[in-house]
């Protein structure tokens, strides 16, 4: 860990718990049952897509398909339904516990952060007041291509202009974050969810397994001081 320069971070599942988010939408996905049915196909068919030149068009034209409408119309439903629409749901959702001050301790002792999210960071606000740690933002599908694709991180890694072994990436998903950090030659952090905490179960893929910001914090700082 002592030559990693930048620590980036996935938002959904990594900065609060998803569970939290998903209890909040039960009625919402209810009253739009067969629209976020289509639209979870057409997302899985997109984390395995090769990067696009125009990711939206894309994914409009995959939902016309599956809902039998105009890519226009189907455009204009993925605006509604979950770029705006999911907005305030955001707004009722917490963090994890010293997930600004993670973000403030890690900036504080030199490190550059950045975050790399799959849906819109522009969706969540002001993320929970940790913009102002933040050297970079960026979404994957502006990039073009969803995680576990190498290419977004790779991207990042250009951004940034840092070699992608200086970079931590922190997430909650072994298959996109862990995995695809790790194709594009980053080291990785794994926050684990409740049932490997209690089985005492690290993920091996992972360089880092934490199960709180405070433990994230302890590994990281004290592996920058060897």
């Amino acid at each position: 860990m002592k030559d990693i320069e930048v620590i980036v971070f996935d938002i959904d599942g990594t900065l609060y718990p998803a569970w939290r988010l998903n209890i909040r939408m039960i009625p919402y996905v209810l009253c739009h049952l067969p629209f976020f049915m289509h639209y979870s196909k057409v997302r899985r068919i997109l984390h395995r897509t090769a990067p696009l030149p125009d990711f939206f068009e894309y994914q409009s034209r995959l939902l016309a398909n599956e809902m039998d409408c105009t890519v226009a119309e189907a455009k204009q439903r993925i605006q509604k339904t979950i770029y705006d629409g999911l907005k305030p749901f955001f707004e009722r959702v917490r963090p994890y516990r010293h997930v600004e001050e993670t973000f403030r301790r890690f900036r504080d002792a030199g490190y550059r952060i950045a975050i790399l999210s799959d849906f819109p960071p522009e969706q969540k606000g002001d993320i929970w007041g940790i913009i102002p740690y933040c050297d970079m933002i960026l979404g994957t599908e502006e990039i073009g291509a969803l995680k576990p694709s190498k290419y977004p991180f790779g991207i990042l890694a250009m951004a940034l202009k840092v070699s992608p072994e200086k970079i931590l990436y922190v997430g909650n998903s072994i298959r996109y974050d862990v995995e695809g950090a790790k194709n594009a030659g980053m080291k990785t952090a794994y926050l684990l969810p409740l049932w490997r905490r209690i089985l005492h179960i690290r993920c091996r893929k992972a360089d880092i397994s934490f199960a709180n910001y405070r433990q994230l914090q302890n590994i990281v700082l004290q592996s920058d001081k060897m």
